[in-house]
């Protein structure tokens, strides 16, 4: 097995750009990938899990199916449901940061980080958080590594809370319009109900139910619709995004507040998490990195516009031309918040250049 002072030497020695790189799965994630790869899989295993603590904490090269599988024989899980692709790894789920249908109900990728072991550009090991719930010294630090993809340093270990599985599930469809929709997903959130996933899309509402017998049973009483066929099925290809709507040439990530109104664009949309996020999809013939029928950046800035107006911000998600920048622009002072932290973290800038910005 690779150790720290494999990597450390590897990082210290470095004549040109490190990519760290596990399984692979989110290569496509980001801007251009430059460096010599520096692969985590060789740092791979769970290092503790206290099914009583709801804590488990692996290293870095520790396949998801792996820990998704001990977890089970316990009958927990993930609660941020994270995109399961063959070669995914707990390091690079923690540093993408993508979570999925549940994540408007039980927190995103960053709220389940209790504590990280992370090597910085210097090759020093450096500890934050803990691995008990009650251990928060430097949690904030711990939080910082999601969604860094790796331009921080290299995550060695992670702590995680899981949460046990849900009792019983239940789905459910409605046929309404995006307004309704939205509407509804706003009402329904106000009220004690278990819902733990939903989705709009051509004009079908389908909503998860999630929790006791009876909180189940009770909701599905006063919410009404019809049972979501195929559910499972449904669910985990939104959550592993291999639902058709994910091929799409071009597709936009958007966040924005859950109570935003319908936001118009060209496109085919897609809207989860109560109306928080929102996907818009485009295909070849107006594609963003096509420049028939209008200027790229034209395109891409109606866009972005659309979606600060209506209190949010946009990712490019996927897309083989990135000209645009795939993450929304940062405010000045928040840019000066990041150019700050990789100084600290990686003042040789080795890890990851232009991953994110």
């Amino acid at each position: 097995m690779t150790s720290h002072d494999d990597f450390a030497a590897r990082i210290r020695n470095a004549s040109a750009p490190l990519r760290i790189r596990g399984g692979g799965t989110k290569d496509w994630y980001g801007q251009a990938l430059h460096g010599e790869i520096l692969d985590t899989r060789g740092y791979s295993g769970v290092v503790s899990y206290e099914p009583t603590e709801l804590v488990i904490t692996a290293r870095c090269g520790t396949p998801l199916a792996e820990i998704e599988a001990l977890l089970a024989q316990h009958n927990q899980m993930l609660a941020f449901e994270p995109p399961r692709h063959e070669g995914s790894t707990i390091g690079g789920v923690v540093a993408s940061a993508l979570s999925g249908p549940r994540r408007a109900s039980a927190g995103a990728v960053r709220d389940f980080v209790l504590g990280a072991v992370l090597m910085d550009g210097r090759g020093e090991v450096l500890r934050f958080g803990g691995q008990v719930m009650k251990n928060v010294a430097g949690y904030d630090v711990s939080r910082l590594l999601a969604g860094s993809l790796g331009t921080l340093g290299l995550i060695l270990e992670v702590s995680l809370k899981v949460l046990p599985m849900p009792l019983r599930e239940a789905s459910l469809r409605f046929e309404m319009s995006e307004i309704d929709a939205l509407r509804r997903l706003n009402e329904w959130a106000g009220q004690p109900l278990p819902i733990s996933a939903s989705c709009w899309h051509q004009d079908v509402l389908s909503l998860r139910l999630s929790g006791a017998d009876a909180a189940v049973e009770a909701a599905q009483r006063k919410l009404g619709g019809q049972a979501l066929d195929g559910a499972d099925a449904f669910w985990s290809s939104l959550r592993d995004q291999t639902h058709p709507y994910f091929k799409a040439a071009s597709l936009w990530r958007m966040s924005v507040p859950s109570h935003a109104s319908a936001i118009i664009l060209r496109g085919e949309q897609l809207i989860e998490w109560g109306g928080a996020q929102r996907w818009l999809a485009i295909d070849a013939n107006e594609a963003i990195g096509s420049d028939a029928g209008g200027c790229v950046e034209e395109r891409a800035g109606i866009i972005r516009r659309s979606v600060a107006a209506a209190g949010g911000h946009a990712t490019l998600f996927r897309c083989a031309d990135k000209r645009v920048g795939v993450f929304h622009p940062l405010a000045p002072a928040v840019a000066k918040i990041h150019e700050r932290l990789k100084q600290s973290f990686d003042p040789a800038g080795i890890f990851n250049p232009g991953r994110m910005y």
